[in-house]
This record gives structure tokens, C-alpha cells and sequence, in this order.
């Protein structure tokens, strides 16, 4: 299954960082939210664009993720070539990600 079965998201961005949020629809769901979806699995998923290092913040009161994802813009927004500047569409890529089926 996908993420975005699990959980929404949204995203922000400060200069070079990208921050992405996956927050889940169910609160049950957040523990296994935790274990797949991990700091390695999201640098992993954008290995193409992340330069630097992923930070992962758990917040179990609100059953959600969040991810700093440090040299993930092309520089920023004034500086970066790319379409997507603020890298809105991270966090709909993100919700991508496959999740093991569980019992």
C-alpha cells in the first residue's frame, strides 16, 4: 500500500531545507508509521534530490512525523533552476512511499 493510505502530509521550506510532515489519518496508525517510515527510506526516496542529511521528529501526541531534509532545494528559491522552488511537491511525493502490508 501506499503512504498516502495511512497518512497526509504537508511541506515547508526555509532557504535550502525542505521540511515534510506525514501525519496520520488514525492515530492506531502512527507505531507503524514509525517503522517504515524511517530517515533511511526518505533518503532513499530522494536520493536524487537531498544532498544532505534527513532528520526525523516524532510527535506521538499528534500521530505524526516530521522530516528536515537539509540541501534539498537547489539552493533555495532564489537560486535553484527548478520548477517546483519551494518544493511543494515533495510532500505528495513522499506519500509514494510503499508500505508493507501488516496482519
Amino acid at each position: 500500500m501506499k503512504l498516502r493510505d495511512l497518512a497526509h502530509s504537508r511541506t515547508g521550506d526555509k532557504g535550502n531545507t525542505s521540511n515534510i510532515s506525514v501525519i496520520a489519518f488514525d492515530a492506531k496508525d502512527w507505531e507503524r508509521l514509525c517503522r517504515h517510515v524511517t530517515v533511511e527510506r526518505v533518503k532513499a526516496h530522494f536520493a536524487d534530490i537531498v544532498k544532505g542529511a534527513v532528520v526525523r521528529y516524532e510527535l506521538p501526541r499528534i500521530a505524526a512525523l516530521n522530516f528536515v531534509m537539509y540541501e534539498a532545494l537547489g539552493g533555495g528559491v532564489t537560486r535553484t533552476l527548478a520548477l517546483d522552488a519551494h518544493g511543494k511537491s515533495l510532500s505528495s511525493a513522499l506519500l509514494d512511499l510503499e508500505i508493507p502490508d501488516e496482519e
